[in-house]
């Protein structure tokens, strides 16, 4: 049982670093949708702060998963200011009132200009594809099943014509804001173990939707839908309408935000 003093709820800023794990599956996003009633993760991990602080707690997390995406590796962090718990002891207190389906892997105090989304340098998605004529049920919530045969070594030769910097504007939802569409992808490695394929991604910042428009792009490459160099002629295209589809949730996972 853990002792959260409660009665001093200002005082001095204290910033609680955590990184977070969660099944995206039951969620709408991250990112909290007040007013809407719709779970997100930023809305249960206030909510469940909330519980152990007595009081409003705000969350900042280093990005917005969309609806359906999972995460190994989130970081977010918060004002503690008020709590006696020591950091360390903050992952089995708050685990004690997350969802199932939600779990705090570390916590640890950070000098107050920290911030998970402004000080990230870098960020790793992984996206999962099971890669059979037979579906599993049991890899249905975390891969994006495709029983269709891939060209691998043509998907790998042609990814690399994403790496560096780029504007990713072919690669982004229509009508999503953004100041500019300029990002850098450090790094593109594509593993397959019997028939599941990962695609890792490692980049300064994404789109909304980016990585899950660069796989399906990748795959109809895998299929010969696209002619050998089309990426560079999509990329300078900046038009979404020639890039692939875009790959549904459950395959992609926020792996690592690196600071």
């Amino acid at each position: 049982m853990f002792f959260i003093d409660k009665s001093n709820s200002t005082g001095t800023m204290r910033n609680i670093k955590m990184t977070v794990a969660y099944d995206g599956t039951s969620y709408h996003g991250f990112q909290e949708q007040r007013g809407t009633g719709l779970p997100t993760v930023q809305g249960e991990l206030e909510s469940s702060l909330a519980e152990l602080a007595g009081r409003n707690v705000q969350v900042i997390g280093s990005g917005r998963t969309d609806a359906g995406v999972h995460a190994r590796g989130q970081v977010v962090n918060f004002n503690a200011a008020g709590w006696n718990i020591p950091a360390e002891r903050i992952p089995l207190a708050l685990n004690g009132v997350l969802p199932e389906d939600m779990a705090v892997l570390d916590a640890m105090e950070v000098p107050e200009d920290f911030h998970a989304r402004f000080s990230a340098t870098a960020k790793e998605y992984r996206y999962k594809i099971h890669n059979s004529r037979i579906p599993d049920p049991f890899l249905r919530r975390y891969s994006f099943f495709f029983p269709r045969l891939l060209d691998i070594d043509s998907i790998r030769r042609e990814s690399e014509l994403l790496l560096g910097k780029h504007d990713f504007s072919a690669f982004k939802a229509e009508g999503a804001p953004v100041k500019t569409a300029v990002r850098t992808l450090y790094d593109i490695r594509i593993d397959q173990k019997g028939d599941i394929i990962y695609l890792f991604f490692r980049g300064d910042g994404f789109l909304y939707n980016m990585v899950r428009i660069m796989v399906g792009t990748l795959l109809e490459i895998g299929l010969y839908k696209h002619p050998p160099g089309a990426l560079s002629g999509i990329l300078s295209s900046k038009d979404r309408t020639r890039a692939g589809f875009t790959a549904p949730p459950q395959g992609l996972c926020l792996m690592k935000v690196f600071y």
